[in-house]
C-alpha cells in the first residue's frame, strides 16, 4: 500500500521507536552502508505525519552512490516525482532498465496519470498487472488502473 494512503495513526510507535533507536546508534557509527541508509530511509518515513522527501531524495542520492542498482535508481524516481515533480521522474524513470519488472511499470503508470497522461497510463498499468506475481499487489493495480476509464 502506497504511503499516501496509509493511516499513520495505525503504526505501532514501540517499534518505530525501537527502529529509530537503532538506526541513529549505526549512523553514530560514522560509516553509513547500504543497510543503514535504507533503514534511515525507513526512519524518516515514520517521523511525523507527513514525509521529508527532500531528506528521502538525499538519502537516496548517498544509496545511489553505493549501490548503484536499477532498483535503486527506481526507488530513487518516486522520491524525485515528490520533490521536483512526476515529469522530472519521467525522464530519469527513462534511463532505467528494468523492463520485466512490475513496479517499474506501476511507478511509470503512476507518473503518467499524475501528469494527465491517462491512456498511456492505463497501458502501463496493465503491463505491471501482467508481471506482478502477488495477488494482493496485483488487485492494487487493477484498483488504480480502474479509476483511469480507459
Amino acid at each position: 500500500m502506497p504511503l499516501a494512503e496509509q493511516d499513520r495513526s495505525r503504526w505501532d510507535s514501540d517499534l518505530i521507536a525501537e527502529g529509530r533507536a537503532l538506526v541513529r546508534e549505526c549512523l553514530r557509527r560514522n560509516t553509513p552502508g547500504p543497510y543503514q541508509i535504507q533503514a534511515a530511509i525507513n526512519a524518516v518515513h515514520t517521523d511525523g505525519t507527513a514525509t521529508d522527501w527532500p531528506q528521502i531524495l538525499t538519502l537516496y542520492d548517498h544509496l545511489y552512490t553505493l549501490t548503484p542498482t536499477p532498483v535503486v535508481a527506481l526507488h530513487r524516481t518516486v522520491a524525485v516525482a515528490e520533490v521536483h515533480g512526476p515529469a522530472a521522474a519521467l525522464h530519469d524513470l527513462a534511463a532505467i532498465d528494468l523492463p520485466g519488472h512490475h513496479l517499474y511499470h506501476a511507478v511509470h503508470a503512476d507518473l503518467l496519470r499524475r501528469i494527465g497522461r491517462t491512456a498511456d497510463a492505463a497501458a502501463a498499468y496493465d503491463t505491471a498487472i501482467s508481471l506482478a506475481t502477488n495477488d494482493i499487489e496485483r488487485a492494487h493495480l487493477q484498483r488504480h488502473r480502474a479509476t483511469l476509464g480507459h
